[in-house]
This record gives structure tokens, C-alpha cells and sequence, in this order.
């Protein structure tokens, strides 16, 4: 791919459904004026939401110098929106962050822009710690996973451990690796983009430098997404092979002769499984058992 280079001019995009993300816009936009000989532009586009209250918030980023927010009748999920705003950014570099995160640091526009950038890098994200929060299955969920999120753990598997919340990319390489259009749903758009860009050989640095995950929705809605999820990587379930940690496993046990188990315990646990998971007192345990019976059951 092409050689590495400083950044002076860098389109900032933010996709969003239903999610206020004016004061992540705002930070955003008050450190990139405090970077000297910078030029940028934030974009953040309303994928088809429905929360007028959430439009209307987020509208106040059009009166930001530089900013623009567009607002989108149709939901066209989370690959095409993305491409979208590629389409829409002037600059050479785009910077996608996640609507429901927050800056981790005040120095995180600059430490992207003082990195010899090669064709993507991708920052990371940490969780805020809130022990109010430990009935939350999105809190729980995300904490865990934390602890293989730094820079030195995804290093191991660059192309595996890409993920969208919050990455700088080339614009040539986006129009020249655009995000697959057919992921409508919620789930795995992120992990067969890393594999397209391992066939592509394009050169992914992964940095320490996150964002802040501190929204989470509820047990129930997490469960929703789950369950979509899980259809989706059913449905790319060979496109997917070999960088799905729950296809791995499957496979496993598979060849292993244990699927009837499996299958055997989620017809007779799965309900309540859910219900645990969706209650005041869910398990990582129990969730992941639950994962495991559902991809498993409708395979």
C-alpha cells in the first residue's frame, strides 16, 4: 500500500442512530482548533433515527465551524453508512468514531495526528469503571473483553482484532475497500472488514490510544442485539471462517461430536438462560452459554 505520512488534513465522521453525540462533536472540535496548521471538518450523519429529541440535540453540531450534521430518512445500517460518509468527507484521512463513545484523553486528536500514519490505525477503547453498573450485561460484557483490548494483545492479531469504534484510514483505501453493504444488521461488518483487509495486504497499526465507552443500553435491548448479531454471523457464517472466535469453537465441537449437547441444552435451558441474562443479576457465564445454544440451535 502506500507509504506512510504525517497527517495535516483529516475529515472527522460520526454515524449515529438515536444517539446524542453533540458534547463528543464538540470535544472533538476544541482540540482539533488547539492543533496548529490543521485542517479538518466533522461529520456526523442520523442513520434513519426515529428520536426527534436526539436529532434536534445533535443539530446543534451544524453551528460548529468546519461541522456539518446530516440527517438521513432511511436506515441503511452500519456498512453503508459508513461508506456514505466516506463519500461526503473532503479530506484525504478519515477518522471514524462511534456516537456513543467519548474522548479518553485531551490529547487524543493529537496523538492520531502525530502518528506516521500507514494505510489504518486503530486506536482502541477503554470502559468506564462504575460499580453501579454491575447489573448491566453490556457493562459486564464489555469490561471482560477489555482486559485483551490493549495495543501489545491486538498486535497478535492485527487483521482479528480491528474493530470500528474508533480508527483513522486512508479515504483511497475506503473507496478502494469499501465496508460490505450487505450487512444490514447489527454484528460482524468490522470483523470481515479486517479480513478484507488482510486479502488486500493493507497495513493495519494498532496504538494505545482509546476512546471511552461509558453508554450503556439495557439488559433487554442487549439481548436483541445479541440475538441479531448471531443471526448475521449465521447468515456470513463462511465468509467468517477463521476470524469468529464462536465459529472456531463450533467447529470444535463439532468434530468433537458434541453439538447434539448443546443443542440438547439450550431446548432445555435457553429460556431461562435469557431470562437470567435480561434480569437484575446476569453472568457472563450464563450469557455466553446462551450465545453458544443460539448460534448453535439455528446453525
Amino acid at each position: 500500500m502506500e507509504g506512510m505520512e504525517s497527517i495535516v488534513e483529516l475529515s472527522i465522521v460520526i454515524p449515529t442512530y438515536n444517539q446524542e453525540c453533540s458534547q463528543l462533536a464538540q470535544a472533538l472540535h476544541s482540540q482539533a482548533q488547539q492543533v496548529d496548521g490543521f485542517r479538518f471538518e466533522i461529520i456526523v450523519a442520523e442513520d434513519g433515527s426515529t428520536d426527534a429529541s436526539t436529532i434536534a440535540a445533535n443539530s446543534r453540531i451544524g453551528q460548529l465551524a468546519g461541522c456539518r450534521h446530516i440527517v438521513r430518512q432511511e436506515n441503511v445500517g452500519r456498512s453503508a453508512i459508513r461508506n456514505f460518509l466516506a463519500g461526503e468527507a473532503r479530506y484525504p484521512w478519515l477518522l471514524f468514531i462511534d456516537s456513543r463513545m467519548q474522548l479518553g484523553s485531551g490529547t487524543f486528536l493529537a496523538n492520531y495526528l502525530s502518528h506516521s500514519a500507514p494505510d489504518l490505525v486503530y486506536g482502541g477503547y477503554t470502559v468506564r469503571e462504575d460499580p453501579l453498573l454491575r447489573h448491566n450485561l453490556r457493562y459486564l460484557y464489555e469490561r471482560g473483553y477489555q482486559e485483551r483490548h490493549p495495543a501489545s494483545m491486538r498486535r497478535q492479531a492485527p487483521y482479528k482484532d480491528f474493530h470500528t469504534s474508533n480508527f483513522m484510514v486512508r479515504k483511497t483505501l475506503l473507496e478502494k475497500c469499501p465496508f460490505d453493504e450487505r450487512f444490514q444488521h447489527y454484528g460482524y461488518e468490522d470483523v470481515l472488514y479486517g479480513k478484507q483487509l488482510e486479502q488486500l495486504g493493507a497495513k493495519i497499526e494498532h496504538i494505545d490510544n482509546p476512546v471511552l465507552f461509558d453508554k450503556f443500553e439495557s439488559n433487554e435491548r442487549f439481548m436483541e442485539k445479541t440475538d441479531e448479531a448471531l443471526a448475521t454471523l449465521r447468515l456470513f457464517r463462511d465468509e467468517l471462517s477463521g476470524y469468529s472466535r464462536m465459529i472456531q469453537l463450533t467447529d470444535k465441537l463439532h468434530r468433537w461430536h458434541l453439538l447434539w449437547a448443546v443443542r440438547l441444552s439450550y431446548r432445555c435451558f435457553g429460556q431461562r438462560w435469557r431470562q437470567k441474562c435480561v434480569g437484575n443479576d446476569p453472568s457472563m457465564r450464563t450469557f455466553n452459554l446462551y450465545r453458544l445454544g443460539r448460534f448453535v440451535q439455528g446453525s
